[in-house]
């Protein structure tokens, strides 16, 4: 049979535990405080303060983890970024020198066509002086069958002499481009006839060409020399018909 008694409480053993109950509440109560302070923070991020000293932990902590991951590249990996580096650099390399290449080729077709044009300019200009020293000798030639005196048959063996002379000279420079401006009966142009005179003529319609008096010439397509005509005009006593039906 039990008996009903009551044991004496000995605070001896107890002791132990009241601390460590103690100890977890104060650790549990901590974590919960730091929980509702993230919270709040969360919810409140303007009222938050900022540690410095926890933030340069931060930093410093992804810093180093940055580091760790840098460092714990394998030497194959290692080579291998080195050699994208090296063929990166290859590629740019390899770029450069085929511009430079192209502007070369570029620069030598441009000194080429430059020199052409120069000596095309050149020729050009020597034969537009020795054409122009040559025409005194063709006007001369011209004047000399003009104003011959054809009915003399004793000079008409001098005169077909200048006359094939005169045509082997104009052929000769014609085959170096040098054009022959006889406007005789056309239409006065500024730019290749120069105006000595004018005349009254009812025959031809005004600025029209009646007589050349000098042939002009062009060598390459420049004017040489202009040709010297006679203009005509209308005649002043010819006054406008004016037409009274109307």
């Amino acid at each position: 049979m039990i008996k009903n008694e009551y044991f004496p409480l000995n605070l001896h053993y107890l002791s132990p535990l009241l601390v460590l109950l103690n100890i977890y509440s104060d650790t549990r109560g901590g974590r919960m405080s730091e929980q509702q302070d993230k919270t709040d923070a969360q919810n409140n991020p303007e009222a938050t303060p900022i540690d410095d000293n926890q933030t340069q932990t931060q930093e410093s902590v992804t810093i180093d983890i940055d580091s760790a991951s840098v460092e714990t590249l394998s030497p194959e990996q290692t080579r291998i970024f080195e050699l994208e580096n090296e063929l990166a650099a290859a590629k740019q390399a390899l770029s450069d020198q085929k511009d430079g290449a192209l502007r070369a080729v570029a620069d030598g077709e441009n000194a080429k066509r430059r020199a052409a044009a120069e000596i095309d300019k050149a020729r050009k200009f020597a034969l537009e002086r020795f054409a122009g020293d040559l025409l005194p000798v063709i006007d001369n030639l011209e004047n000399a069958i003009r104003f011959a005196d054809r009915e003399n048959e004793a000079l008409k063996p001098i005169l077909d002499g200048i006359d094939m002379t005169q045509k082997s000279f104009i052929s000769t420079v014609e085959k170096n481009g040098l054009e022959v401006i006889n406007p005789q009966g056309e239409t006065f142009n500024p730019e290749h006839h120069q105006a000595m005179s004018m005349q009254e003529s009812a025959d031809v319609a005004p600025n029209t060409v009646l007589a050349v008096m000098q042939n002009g010439y062009i060598i390459n397509g420049r004017l040489l020399r202009p040709a010297m005509v006679m203009v005509s005009k209308a005649p002043e006593n010819d006054s406008p018909v004016v037409d009274t039906e109307a």
